[in-house]
Protein backbone atom coordinates (compact mmCIF):
# COMPACT_ATOMS: atom_id res chain seq x y z
CA UNK A 1 0.00 0.00 0.00
CA UNK A 2 1.09 3.51 -0.81
CA UNK A 3 -0.24 6.49 1.17
CA UNK A 4 -0.01 10.03 -0.26
CA UNK A 5 -0.57 13.16 1.85
CA UNK A 6 -0.47 16.77 0.63
CA UNK A 7 -1.90 20.23 1.26
CA UNK A 8 -3.42 20.48 -2.24
CA UNK A 9 -4.72 17.86 -4.69
CA UNK A 10 -6.17 18.53 -8.15
CA UNK A 11 -8.16 15.60 -9.53
CA UNK A 12 -9.07 15.23 -13.22
CA UNK A 13 -12.37 13.32 -13.30
CA UNK A 14 -11.99 12.55 -17.04
CA UNK A 15 -8.80 10.51 -16.79
CA UNK A 16 -8.28 10.21 -12.99
CA UNK A 17 -4.87 11.89 -13.14
CA UNK A 18 -4.10 13.73 -9.93
CA UNK A 19 -1.57 16.46 -9.15
CA UNK A 20 -0.50 16.90 -5.55
CA UNK A 21 1.21 20.09 -4.38
CA UNK A 22 2.77 21.46 -1.19
CA UNK A 23 4.11 19.32 1.63
CA UNK A 24 3.89 15.97 -0.16
CA UNK A 25 4.49 12.95 2.01
CA UNK A 26 4.43 9.42 0.61
CA UNK A 27 4.52 6.49 2.99
CA UNK A 28 4.97 2.83 2.10
CA UNK A 29 6.17 0.11 4.43
CA UNK A 30 9.07 1.66 6.43
CA UNK A 31 9.86 4.25 3.75
CA UNK A 32 8.97 7.93 3.43
CA UNK A 33 9.37 10.29 0.47
CA UNK A 34 8.80 14.03 0.84
CA UNK A 35 8.65 16.61 -1.95
CA UNK A 36 6.90 19.73 -3.18
CA UNK A 37 5.04 18.10 -6.11
CA UNK A 38 3.70 14.74 -7.26
CA UNK A 39 1.86 13.85 -10.48
CA UNK A 40 -0.11 10.61 -10.53
CA UNK A 41 -0.62 9.80 -14.24
CA UNK A 42 -3.00 6.92 -14.95
CA UNK A 43 -2.67 7.32 -18.73
CA UNK A 44 1.11 6.73 -18.63
CA UNK A 45 0.84 4.46 -15.56
CA UNK A 46 3.44 6.36 -13.57
CA UNK A 47 4.02 8.58 -10.58
CA UNK A 48 6.46 11.48 -10.87
CA UNK A 49 7.70 12.93 -7.58
CA UNK A 50 9.65 16.15 -8.12
CA UNK A 51 11.01 19.36 -6.63
CA UNK A 52 13.04 18.90 -3.44
CA UNK A 53 12.67 15.11 -3.18
CA UNK A 54 13.97 13.39 -0.06
CA UNK A 55 13.70 9.63 0.46
CA UNK A 56 14.21 8.17 3.94
CA UNK A 57 14.27 4.41 4.35
CA UNK A 58 15.66 1.73 6.59
CA UNK A 59 18.76 1.35 4.37
CA UNK A 60 19.55 5.03 3.87
CA UNK A 61 18.55 8.45 2.54
CA UNK A 62 18.46 9.98 -0.94
CA UNK A 63 18.20 13.63 -2.05
CA UNK A 64 17.31 14.17 -5.70
CA UNK A 65 15.24 16.31 -8.06
CA UNK A 66 12.99 13.52 -9.38
CA UNK A 67 11.75 10.03 -8.66
CA UNK A 68 9.65 8.33 -11.35
CA UNK A 69 7.79 5.12 -10.51
CA UNK A 70 6.29 2.89 -13.21
CA UNK A 71 3.06 1.48 -11.78
CA UNK A 72 3.09 -1.58 -14.05
CA UNK A 73 6.72 -2.73 -13.87
CA UNK A 74 7.46 -1.17 -10.44
CA UNK A 75 10.72 0.19 -11.94
CA UNK A 76 12.02 3.35 -10.28
CA UNK A 77 14.10 6.07 -11.95
CA UNK A 78 15.98 8.54 -9.76
CA UNK A 79 17.44 11.53 -11.61
CA UNK A 80 18.47 15.17 -11.45
CA UNK A 81 17.19 17.96 -13.70
CA UNK A 82 20.77 19.01 -14.46
CA UNK A 83 22.82 16.01 -15.62
CA UNK A 84 25.95 17.68 -14.17
CA UNK A 85 24.55 17.55 -10.64
CA UNK A 86 24.77 14.46 -8.44
CA UNK A 87 22.15 12.59 -6.48
CA UNK A 88 23.06 12.53 -2.78
CA UNK A 89 22.89 9.05 -1.25
CA UNK A 90 23.65 8.05 2.34
CA UNK A 91 23.42 4.35 3.13
CA UNK A 92 23.71 2.64 6.49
Amino acid sequence: KLYIYSDVAEFNSNNYNTSFKKNIQIKFEDNTITSNNLDFNFIKNNILVYDNVIYNGSNGNIQTDNIKINLITKNIEIFMNDKNENIKIISF
